[in-house]
């Protein structure tokens, strides 16, 4: 693991860099991190001062027995009350940008491309339009529809950059856990539940994630990937697979009328 290039990503912080809420997460976690390592540092320093120091010595004297320290108790119980608090606050102060929908961009998704609002309590704040798709967690893969009438596709999302796309997150079977680490926070997958997760890719590229929760003897291979493109590449994609998916049903459709056909010919 310590050679494989993927085993690095995110060594010490999470993956960030392909969404707002994504960067936002990385920075709260750094915030948090840079808190903890000083405090780490004194506590794990003062306890190898106190083992080395007041270790037992042969024919040494005996080690005083302190039964208390009021002072110093109530020093380290308001000293981490305090850090706590402050800890909180900052998480509160970046909650809002990790929760809630950023806009689209003026490069983003045409307004005349068929969208659709989060249904939640905070939208994108000045009213823009995000484009909505459902993921279904399914033992072993990710099915995604898009908007419109049966558009979908299995393992890759394609979504239009500068655009904010909006995840409604359900499961046919198990529960999984839809995780792309580079566009934001994992989000489960349960049966007869819908959560929701949002993000917003700047510029094309692909991001590859994993199901995050143990769902079964095929688990390992339930892979994800999110392809950002154009918002004109998008679309060509969105009517292509319309179309291919029409063919589909039209060859289906075809197979059993000849298949009923000869059915009544043998009877």
């Amino acid at each position: 693991m310590a050679v494989a290039p993927a085993a690095w990503a995110g060594a010490f912080t999470p993956e960030a860099g392909g969404s707002p809420n994504a960067d936002e997460i990385d920075r709260l976690y750094r915030i948090v991190l840079y808190i903890a390592i000083p405090i780490f540092l004194i506590v794990e320093g003062t306890l190898i001062w106190s083992l080395v120091k007041f270790r037992e010595r042969k024919g040494g004297p005996a080690p005083a027995q302190i039964r208390g320290n009021t002072p110093l108790e109530l020093g380290w119980t308001i000293g981490a009350a305090v850090i706590l608090v402050v800890i909180a606050a900052v998480t509160f102060i970046y909650l809002g940008d990790i929760k809630n929908p950023a806009s689209s961009g003026p490069a983003g998704l045409a307004s005349g491309v068929a969208v659709a609002s989060l249904d939640q309590p905070a939208p994108p704040s000045d009213g823009g339009k995000s484009l909505e798709i459902e993921v279904n967690g399914q033992q072993f893969v990710w099915r995604y529809d898009y908007p419109g009438e049966q558009i979908f596709s299995y393992y890759e999302m394609v979504v239009p950059t500068d655009t904010t796309v909006t995840l409604k997150i359900r499961a046919s079977d198990v529960i999984h856990s839809w995780w792309i680490p580079e566009l934001g926070g994992k989000a489960d997958g349960v049966p007869g539940h819908t959560n929701e997760t949002w993000f917003k890719i700047p510029e094309p590229g692909v991001y590859r994630g994993q199901c995050a929760e143990l769902c079964g003897e095929g688990h390992a291979d339930m892979r994800a990937q999110v392809r950002a493109v154009s918002p004109e590449e998008y679309t060509a994609f969105v009517e292509e697979r319309a179309q291919e998916i029409k063919e589909a049903q039209e060859g289906l459709a075809e197979q059993r009328r000849e298949r009923a056909t000869e059915e009544e010919e043998v009877e």
